[in-house]
């Protein structure tokens, strides 16, 4: 375990909003195996699952997940860290920021 990552606790899988869905849409059995479930493809900023918590006028569970590996979703979290970390500068407290995707 990674040291910045709480283990499941049933509290937390009970009340987790990406928990919540996770069951919901792909089964009581979903992150058997060594997955978690996460926000999917990813939602690092003010979006997804907790957006509600800071606008109540926005939808409740808006938002989507995914059962993905164990490994592979700490490894894209540490990714993202390292990028953030490196490229962002926060300018107040809900700083917006645009990132172009080249295919």
């Amino acid at each position: 375990m990674t040291p910045n990552r709480r283990p499941e606790s049933t509290h937390r899988a009970s009340t987790d909003p990406r928990a919540l869905q996770c069951r919901r849409y792909w089964g009581a059995n979903s992150t058997n195996g060594g997955k978690e479930c996460d926000e999917y493809p990813f939602a690092t900023t003010y979006e997804g699952a907790a957006e509600h918590d800071y606008d109540p006028e926005v939808r409740k569970f808006n938002f989507s997940v995914k059962p993905i590996p164990k490994d592979d979703n700490r490894a894209g979290g540490n990714l993202l860290q390292g990028f953030y970390g490196n490229n962002h500068v926060i300018d107040g407290d809900y700083d917006g920021f645009i990132v172009k995707i080249v295919t």
